[in-house]
């Protein structure tokens, strides 16, 4: 990924933390020289070493992925910026985002009780505190059924490359000036670039 030197993400906790609230990921590999792509959840482990994640059965990426660098991609919430709300018109608009992209190695999951306890997990992670869902309250006969029609996996962390296209290459002036600008658009992509863009301002993100 190109990553200018200011829009860099070196803080590892920042790094996970896009990972983690985006979760909804990319899983690139190869077949016979062609990108394959599949569009899935990806979960860390606690200690950060892995992803987990599941294929439909009837997707072919997963017996082809075997021995070979994946790449998993994690997008952040994009929004427009527009030269209108500088102090001057002489600029050009651009787009603020936050991305993860993730390499690894994939190792096909085949114990049941490993994918059944990352199933559980994966809803646990989505479903509300209140919700009151769990798949240990399902029919043992549904669950088998579910977990045969998909191919677990988890993916060996060896790099992370994160960036944080955040205004960083401006003016902390015109830097607020966007804040306050994103803040009246009521959209969720704008309000959480303006988060992100404050917690920058106020030094929580590593700004290297």
């Amino acid at each position: 990924m190109y990553i200018p030197t200011y829009y860099k993400v070196t803080d590892e906790k920042t790094m996970y933390e896009i990972i983690q609230e985006n979760s909804f990921a990319t899983l690139f590999s190869q077949s016979d020289k062609i990108p394959h792509a599949t569009h899935l959840p990806l979960l860390l482990n606690y200690e950060k070493t892995h992803l987990y994640g599941h294929f439909a059965r009837p997707n072919p990426q997963w017996q082809e992925i075997m021995d070979q660098t994946v790449l998993a991609v994690f997008h952040g919430p994009p929004c427009y910026i527009s030269p209108s709300w500088y102090e001057t018109n002489q600029t050009v608009p651009t787009w603020n985002y936050v991305t993860a992209h993730v390499y690894g190695k994939v190792k096909l999951v085949h114990d049941e009780q490993e994918l059944r306890d990352s199933l559980s997990q994966l809803v646990e992670y989505y479903e509300s505190p209140d919700s009151g869902y769990t798949l240990n309250d399902m029919e043992e006969k549904f669950v088998a059924g579910l977990s045969k029609g998909v191919q677990g996996f988890r993916m060996t962390i060896t790099k992370i490359e994160a960036k944080a296209k955040l205004s960083q290459n401006h003016s902390e002036e015109r830097r607020e000036l966007v804040v306050k600008e994103l803040e009246k658009v009521p959209h969720t992509n704008e309000q959480q670039i303006a988060s992100l863009m404050k917690k920058y301002l106020n030094k929580e993100m590593d700004p290297k």
